[in-house]
């Protein structure tokens, strides 16, 4: 399948927002009496992401006039610096950044850093500042949630998403289901009606049907992620002990192994997917090779930018249908879903905590945020988004916000990182053919002993 130039390369933007700190000072007198502070914001995004550090360059001139009204002689000035690294690469980066003392001041990344992060004193604990900040005022308070350890908060929330089953609605409609049928997928899916396991039912018929090649009828994400985890909760799985202690329940992970190597073995699932590349992934499932697949909702934007062969988001509307995590009928029979905040965290380095939170705060605004959700396929973050024209008239947010009513967040736990490494080897090995089920358990639970030691609980 042929894959679109993407518009977004890893390229490094650097901008100093010069020109806005002179908007800002009243006088000649006025820039050369005050100190010019600058704050350096370290971002990763994808082309239809740039909003991420874009709007804490917007959020700088708000900041300057606030510091005036104020009567405050600081001024602020933005340096972002942003690319779309690697995940690892990109935390790696900032990971020995701080060890040389030379973190920039803001960093995007997603809350379960929080676990490694806060406890290694390497952010910033920002619970007593926030209230400093009218415009936090306006964030969806659940959302607060996911920022938070041992009852302090470590950053402010920058984005948030769902993670829904997509579906070709045209490939089930030549399988055989009436308009009404597929109309009616997400309701069912909400209801229970339509399970995981009639999911893998569906798409053994559909490649049985020769309507996708063996092994195309359900995709996960390529690589290890926050996915796998909902397969976990999905199955009755619990993740976090009162204690602190992270848990593995072997009757779970057993479960999440037998329906992926069983996917495998009826040619649902392909045993060599892990390990895509993003670019060959997703130009597949944007132009109509996968009968279902699990992602992101902000994959949505990046399909239609920079994947889809042509039609845009329009080809996307009327091929492609998403709804909740269907219930694990084996499992807890429930829905599901998760969502991944990603957070402004400050760098205990930052001498100015201050004015990073400010610059954030004026970053934080339905405006800025709404433009940035649109472009980007992120939900929004602030209560005033609700019933705000510019979001609600965006055809799939309108849609895709209601899977939170099954969402479900990662732990914040400093032992997490070694947890999701064991859980997904257990589960590549199984789907890779290197392991029953039942192996592929005790694999992990001998490597999360040696690893974590009294800090994990195996169930």
């Amino acid at each position: 399948m042929r894959q679109r130039p993407t518009r977004f390369r890893a390229l490094i933007l650097l901008g100093v927002v010069f020109a806005m700190v002179a908007a800002a000072c009243t006088s000649s007198d006025t820039a050369e009496d005050s100190g010019l502070v600058t704050i350096t914001a370290r971002c990763k995004a994808t082309s239809v992401e740039a909003g991420r550090c874009n709007n804490l360059l917007q959020g700088v001139v708000a900041a300057n006039a606030q510091l005036e009204a104020d009567g405050d002689d600081r001024r602020v000035q933005v340096q972002i610096i942003q690319d779309n690294a690697d995940w690892g690469d990109y935390l790696t980066e900032f990971e020995l950044a701080s060890s040389a003392g030379e973190a920039p001041d803001i960093i995007v990344s997603g809350h379960e850093l929080i676990g490694t992060w806060a406890t290694s004193g390497i952010i910033t604990d920002v619970t007593d500042q926030i209230g400093d900040y009218p415009e936090f005022d306006d964030m969806i308070p659940s959302l607060w949630a996911s920022t938070e350890l041992d009852g302090k908060r470590w950053g402010i929330p920058q984005d948030a998403e769902a993670r829904p089953m997509y579906y070709r609605k045209d490939l089930l409609l030549e399988l055989g289901w009436t308009q009404a049928e597929v109309d009616s997928l997400p309701a069912d899916i909400a209801s229970g009606a339509f399970t995981w396991e009639d999911m893998i039912d569906t798409a053994e018929a559909a490649v049985a049907a020769g309507l996708v090649d063996e092994g195309n009828g359900w995709w996960h994400r390529p690589v290890n992620g926050a996915d796998f985890v909902y397969y976990y909760y999905a199955a009755g799985g619990e993740l976090l002990d009162d204690s602190g202690s992270v848990i593995y329940d072997q009757a779970a992970a057993q479960q999440v192994y037998e329906l992926v190597g069983g996917a495998v073995d009826r040619g649902v699932l392909s045993d060599t997917l892990l390990g895509t590349s993003w670019a060959d992934w997703n130009a597949t499932v944007a132009n109509g090779d996968i009968l279902f697949w699990f992602g992101g909702s902000w994959q949505w934007s990046d399909w239609a930018e920079n994947y889809v062969v042509e039609g845009g988001e329009q080809y996307l509307l009327d091929n492609v249908g998403f709804g909740a995590i269907p219930a694990l009928a084996g499992g807890t029979n429930t829905p599901i879903s998760l969502t991944h905040p990603l957070l402004y965290m400050v760098s205990s380095d930052t001498e100015d905590v201050d004015l990073a939170l400010l610059v954030i705060s004026k970053a934080t605004t339905k405006e800025l945020n709404t433009e940035y959700a649109v472009t980007s396929g992120h939900l929004g973050i602030l209560q005033s988004q609700v019933g705000y024209e510019p979001y609600e008239s965006a055809a799939f947010l309108a849609e895709v916000g209601s899977i939170l009513e099954f969402t479900t967040f990662l732990p914040n736990s400093p032992f997490y990182a070694s947890w999701s490494e064991g859980y997904f080897l257990g589960l590549s090995a199984v789907e890779s053919g290197q392991a029953t089920p039942a192996e592929a358990v005790q694999i992990v639970v001998d490597q999360l002993q040696n690893e974590l030691g009294q800090n994990v609980i195996i169930k």
